[in-house]
């Protein structure tokens, strides 16, 4: 099946609630660009004026509600990004401009707040949101738009769209190596818990088939409402579970609630494991460094990574934002998406989408996390899989790695295994 055959399969599986917000937002006012980089075939719905010294780009992250300990700092390395760039040109000769807007840790807002950019404020990307609710709330906006969204965030796979970049991990690049490094590490006994929403049900479907394919019992699965703070019972379940390790898919603040409780009934971290894939440098400090020392998360960067970029990343970033302020890998996607999006406009020479969807493939950035490069067949990126634990300081050492960066599988086709789960 080609690229667009894919592209078009997926969309035609939207759920019917997805179809009326996407027929809700068809309609957008035209603008001529004078730009002579600008693709005469634009879309006719596209209002996005290239014909000066500047371009609009969209920054739709939550400043507010229980997902703002996670989106703050997105937006900040978005910040960082966007000035770097300006400072060493712009993109095409144009500089960026920001318009930046509040998602509110609400899927319904991240819809509302994504047509404005596209439709009102007439930008030429947008780059944010982080639960899969919010991204699967806007991917109809911006594929009725023709829009691109930069999403940088680990997800649970079984997706992909044309109007869509995926900068964070895909499950075959996060989840499975998770489940891998529990498995060689003897642990055959594994609870689930996670947040309520599309992500977490639909990695832990994942790992049930994992699950049965290689020997290990699912011995608890529980979800929590997100902002949810009263653990006692799913603790108490986990403790009783038998399980030998945790699997934690659960978002924002209820980090915080669920590990206090872990700690109160007495489980830690070198007898019951808990491996968390939401859980990042900027998340450790506020949930607390003594209720996650020790425990082990799965991501595809750390601030401890050792590269020169790296260094110059963190280094640059503490000299904007503090230096008590860590990295993380949802950050680094983000700050990696920008430069990706450039280097796919300068490719294409055109901030025309369907020029960038016919230039993605291919594109790389030398990232803090090592050399990226879009998969143009389904618009992830090669990334290469960490397994860390968090240490007394906050930060995360790695314990595990890939041989290499993995080429990004979204709908587990190399796994006989996931048959049936997309």
């Amino acid at each position: 099946m080609n690229t667009q055959s894919r592209f078009r399969t997926r969309a035609l599986a939207l759920p019917a609630a997805a179809l009326v917000v996407a027929l809700g937002v068809a309609g957008c006012g035209a603008r001529t660009s004078d730009d002579p980089g600008a693709d005469s075939s634009a879309s006719s719905a596209s209002c996005v004026d290239t014909s000066g010294d500047t371009v609009k780009i969209g920054f739709l992250n939550s400043l507010s509600g229980t997902m703002a300990i996670s989106e703050q700092t997105v937006r900040d390395s978005l910040d960082l990004a966007a000035e770097e760039i300006n400072a060493d040109g712009g993109v095409l000769g144009k500089q960026l401009e920001i318009v930046a807007e509040d998602g509110a840790s609400e899927p319904t807002v991240f819809a509302e707040k994504a047509e404005k950019l596209i439709s009102s404020d007439c930008v030429a990307a947008v780059f944010g949101g982080w639960t899969s609710s919010s991204r699967k709330a806007m991917l109809p906006v911006f594929e009725a738009k023709d829009s691109l969204l930069f999403y940088p965030v680990q997800y649970e796979g079984l997706e992909a769209s044309p109007n869509i970049f995926y900068t964070g991990a895909t499950t075959n690049q996060q989840i499975l190596p998770g489940m891998d490094y529990l498995k060689e590490q003897g642990k055959s006994k594994i609870f689930l818990v996670g947040s309520d929403y599309v992500f977490p049900r639909t990695a832990n479907k994942e790992i049930i088939a994992w699950a049965g394919a290689n020997d290990v019992e699912i011995v608890g699965e529980e979800y929590a409402p997100l902002g949810h703070t009263d653990f006692a019972t799913i603790v108490n379940k986990l403790k009783g579970s038998g399980a030998d390790a945790v699997f934690n898919t659960l978002n924002g603040d209820s980090n915080v609630a669920f590990f206090k409780e872990y700690k109160n009934v007495g489980l830690a971290a070198d007898t019951l494991p808990v491996v968390s894939v939401s859980i990042a440098e900027e998340e450790v400090g506020g949930i607390g460094i003594d209720n996650v020392v020790g425990q082990l998360t799965a991501w595809n960067y750390y601030q401890t990574v050792d590269s020169p970029e790296n260094t110059t990343f963190v280094e640059a970033f503490k000299a904007k934002f503090g230096d008590e302020r860590v990295t993380s890998d949802p950050m680094e996607a983000a700050y990696t998406s920008l430069y990706l999006w450039k280097g796919m406009v300068e490719k294409a020479e055109s901030f025309e989408v369907g020029a960038i969807q016919e230039a993605a493939g291919g594109v790389t950035f030398d990232a803090p996390e090592g050399t990226v490069t879009v998969n143009g067949d389904n618009h992830h990126i090669a990334k290469t899989a960490l397994i860390g634990k968090i240490g007394p300081d906050g930060l995360i050492y790695t314990e595990w790695s890939s041989d290499g960066p993995i080429e990004p599988d979204p709908f587990l086709e190399g796994y006989d295994w996931a048959e049936g789960l997309s």
